[in-house]
């Protein structure tokens, strides 16, 4: 019994044992399919993820390759653009140069017609020879026959006659003629001159006709000209300037006679780059504010000038002027320093003379203020600057005085010839003009053995700093009609042999006295 037990217990415990051994192996099985199951949801969830990665991709890439066509189609149309931009400014460039061609057609056909003039005048010189000398051997013969003289006698004779009433009637003749050049030759000159400063503006006229102006970098250039040249056209009417935009790297040039107007352009542009934000607005915001920065400039400049001279009630307008006098210069002198030395020298002959210091003074300072009026006022600088003077209650002493200071008004009082003569000294004194006082002393030297080198010249006396020279001739020696030829003759020598800036004028004097004795 007890055996029996055992057994039953040990197979109760393997049955029991197997039993267990079943269920974990059945657990292990689920959880096994239920791993594998998770495994492939986590590979299906892994590729859908997967392809909306590509999708993304490949629409991001899409978006990207879209937006660089963008660019590459903006950046082509800009090129488009300025590539039409260059053809429109060449094609004007060309059309100023067929305008240029074609008048130089004109110009050739009027020489061509004024050639055929002159070979027609030759020819008629020809015959009129011919019937000269048909008539001098005629006027041979006869005088051969009256005075009882050879032929060579007479001939001769006939000679010195005509060569004598030959060189009168050429004097005369070209006395005439240089009248006759002189009007012509103004209107000429104007015409020529204007086309060889447009083709040609050579050191001198730029440095007195332009302002140049540093860029902080090139792209700055870009954004001065604006889209479609919109800001640089928008500068040059607002400023009345005109703005050079070249090659010249990181530099700009600004160009106008109007040395005011000029630097007010400059102000401008040197306050439009600080800002950094360039458009039509602030181009005309900043002119205004450059424009009144410099009229107070000037009018400080001008007081300036009038507390040192001395002299008190001059209109502002007028010292504006006096101020703007300090960005002009003649053979590189400064005209602000020349109108106050000017001032100074001729309140010092005033003074000697007796008369009116502080209105002599007055009218030193205001005598070039001409010299920076716009250009479309009528008549040379002593003119309009009298004008100006007369508009603004200088009196009529002060405006004789600046209109006559170059003769374009015959001087009628004392002052005029003061203020002429201030002006002359402060311009012609040695190292006013950057002239050395050997070189000054030198060429005037030279001048005066020059003129007299010549026959019958009796004194010569360069004056006005070299600029004029006054020949005196002896009586008997030169007649009137040979003075015409002499300053002729003197003149092209100077020219031949001396370098010199400007002009000489040669004033042949010749005096005639004629002596009575009574007994």
């Amino acid at each position: 019994m007890g055996i029996e037990v055992i057994l039953a217990s040990i197979l109760f415990l393997i049955v029991g044992a197997g039993a267990g051994f079943f269920v974990r192996n059945s657990q292990a099985m689920k959880e096994l399919n239920e791993r594998k199951s998770k495994g492939d949801e986590i590979i299906e969830e892994a590729k859908e993820k997967a392809k909306d990665l590509a999708y993304k991709a490949r629409k991001e890439a899409k978006e990207i390759a879209k937006e660089e066509k963008q660019n590459l189609d903006r950046e082509i149309s800009q090129r488009t653009k300025e590539i039409k931009e260059q053809e429109k400014e060449i094609a004007q460039k060309e059309a100023k140069l067929d305008s240029k061609l074609e008048e130089t057609a004109k110009e050739k056909a009027r020489l061509a017609d004024k050639e055929a003039d002159l070979e027609k005048a030759k020819r008629s010189a020809d015959e009129e020879r011919g019937r000269f000398k048909a008539k001098q051997e005629e006027i041979v013969v006869k005088l051969t026959e009256v005075a009882k003289l050879t032929e060579e006698q007479a001939k001769e004779e006939l000679i010195s006659l005509m060569e004598e009433d030959a060189k009168v009637d050429f004097s005369k003749r070209l006395v005439r003629l240089e009248e006759e050049a002189k009007e012509e030759a103004e209107e000429r000159a104007k015409r020529i001159v204007g086309i060889a400063i447009q083709r040609f503006a050579g050191e001198h006229v730029a440095e007195k006709t332009i302002s140049t102006v540093e860029l902080p970098s090139d792209d700055v250039k870009g954004r001065l000209i604006g889209r479609e040249g919109r800001n640089i056209r928008a500068f040059e009417q607002i400023c009345g300037v005109d703005l050079i935009i070249d090659d010249t790297p990181e530099v700009v040039v600004i160009s106008s006679f109007n040395v005011v107007r000029r630097e007010i352009a400059r102000q401008t542009i040197l306050k439009l780059i600080a800002d950094g934000r360039i458009h039509p607005a602030k181009i005309e915001e900043f002119h205004d504010k450059s424009k009144t920065e410099m009229e107070k400039q000037l009018l400080s400049l001008g007081e300036k000038a009038q507390m040192e001279i001395g002299v008190h009630g001059i209109h502002p307008e007028i010292l504006k002027l006096v101020g703007a006098l300090n960005w002009r210069t003649s053979y590189t002198q400064n005209q602000y320093q020349h109108a106050i030395e000017a001032a100074f020298i001729c309140g010092a002959m005033a003074a000697e003379m007796g008369l009116n210091v502080k209105q002599a003074r007055r009218a030193g300072l205001l005598h070039d203020i001409g010299k920076v009026l716009d250009a479309s006022a009528e008549g040379s600088h002593a003119v309009t600057g009298a004008d100006f003077a007369k508009k603004y209650g200088e009196s009529p002493d002060i405006v004789h005085a600046i209109r006559a200071h170059h003769d374009d008004e015959k001087p009628e009082s004392v002052l005029a010839h003061i203020v002429a003569a201030g002006d002359a000294l402060s311009g012609a004194r040695p190292g006013a003009r950057k002239a050395m006082m050997e070189s000054y002393v030198s060429r005037l030297t030279d001048i005066e053995e020059i003129v007299n080198s010549f026959e019958g010249v009796s004194k010569s006396y360069a004056i006005s700093g070299g600029r004029e020279v006054r020949v005196i001739v002896e009586n008997n020696s030169v007649s009137d009609e040979q003075t015409v030829m002499l300053s002729r003759d003197i003149a092209k020598k100077i020219e031949e042999e001396m370098s010199y800036p400007g002009t000489i004028k040669i004033t042949v004097v010749r005096e005639t006295k004629a002596i009575g004795v009574a007994k």
